[in-house]
């Protein structure tokens, strides 16, 4: 009996009371340096950890100008050339400010920058960094993540 009630959790009751993740979307920004590409890289307002810039989609845009727009406000990257389409995506478990653990899927769309401001919305707030795409993915928590940065 026990083994059929655990079945039922497992196989139908669960996965039906279970959410869908929310959808963010993030720009892997990019340039040609000196020793190859160089990836932007910046700080998350909460932990301070290594980031890319991310948010939630913004509503009349698409994924890649939603982006875009996350690379503006959190990054100061005022033009950029962004792929139509995800290069991949990542999972991580976002704490809301009510307490709730909330997962979340990131859609990464490529962004080769063209121009970078020093003054943009969030540069109080965050530190950012070019750096290569290896020491990039050393620094950040998320293993797809990582994996598309090493692919770079």
């Amino acid at each position: 009996m026990t083994r059929t009630l655990t079945r039922a959790w497992e196989e139908i009751l669960r996965p039906m009371l279970k959410r869908p993740n929310r959808l963010q979307v993030a720009a892997l920004c990019y340039r040609m340096g000196a020793e190859g590409k160089e990836v932007l890289m910046i700080t998350s307002r909460g932990t301070g950890r290594w980031i890319i810039p991310k948010g939630w989609p913004v509503e009349g845009k698409d994924g890649p100008a939603s982006a875009l727009q996350e690379a503006w406000e959190e990054a100061g990257v005022r033009k950029a050339h962004i792929s139509k389409q995800p290069i991949g995506e990542y999972h991580y478990v976002k704490r809301r400010e009510h307490g709730l653990d909330e997962p979340v899927t990131t859609l990464i769309f490529s962004a080769e920058v063209e121009q970078l401001e020093e003054d943009y919305p969030e540069s109080a707030e965050r530190t950012r960094q070019w750096m290569a795409p290896a020491q990039a993915a050393e620094l950040v928590q998320e293993p797809q993540l990582q994996a598309v940065l090493r692919q770079l």
